[in-house]
Order: C-alpha cells, then sequence, then structure tokens
C-alpha cells in the first residue's frame, strides 16, 4: 500500500510502515511542510497515496466537498508516542485495508476505530 504521511504525525510513521514493505512518504520529502491541505489531497490523490494525519480539518476538507478520496486514516483524541500510533496502525492495516483500497476515512481514537466509507455497498 501507498501512504503519504503528513506533517501532524511523526515520519516514525513513515518508516515502521516502510519496514513492513509499504510504500511511505512524509511530506517533508517532497519539501511541502508549508503546503496548504488542498495541495497535500492533490499530491496525495495524484500518487494514489493513503493519507495519514492527525489534523481533522482534512476530515471536513473531504466531507464539505464532496470529494471521494483520497483514503484517509485520521489519528484522533489519542496522542500516544509515535511508536504506539505506528504499531496501533500496523495492528490494525490488515482488517482496515480492504475499507482503504475502496476509498474511505478511518478514525482511530481512544477506546473504537471508525470507517465512514465513500461508497458504501
Amino acid at each position: 500500500m501507498k501512504f503519504l504521511i503528513d506533517n501532524a504525525i511523526s515520519p516514525t510513521i513513515a518508516t515502521a510502515l516502510r519496514e513492513q514493505g509499504h510504500d511511505a512518504t512524509y511530506l517533508r520529502d517532497y519539501n511541502m511542510q508549508s503546503a496548504k491541505d488542498s495541495e497535500v489531497f492533490e499530491l496525495a490523490r495524484k500518487e494514489k497515496r493513503i493519507l495519514v494525519s492527525a489534523d481533522a480539518d482534512f476530515g471536513s476538507i473531504l466531507a464539505l466537498k464532496g470529494w471521494k478520496g483520497p483514503s484517509l486514516i485520521l489519528f484522533r483524541g489519542i496522542s500516544p508516542a509515535p511508536p504506539k500510533q505506528a504499531e496501533i496502525l500496523l495492528l490494525n492495516l490488515q482488517r482496515i485495508r480492504p475499507h482503504l483500497e475502496k476509498g474511505c476515512v478511518v478514525v482511530f481514537e481512544k477506546t473504537r476505530i471508525r470507517i465512514k466509507l465513500f461508497n458504501p455497498d
């Protein structure tokens, strides 16, 4: 799977994903640390990457614009150390993978994982 890790998340997440064989890049790899959210979305769409962030604005933009992608993973209300975030993501990746491939927003919260599909079957 291909991921774009936003500035709101540690580059540790990209490293952990790469170590598991995924194609993961960090926004700073593109010198886009000051980019607007719309530019970040455009990069993720262009490169067909799942956007990983803790910035709730991304979910709001998807909803307001009615966009159907890219898929988005958000960490909300939890702020464990970056290695723990990577562990949470990797432990759940197989379970959420089919949804990410179809198009969705996955929200990791303290006690649950919420999945909102763009095109529910």
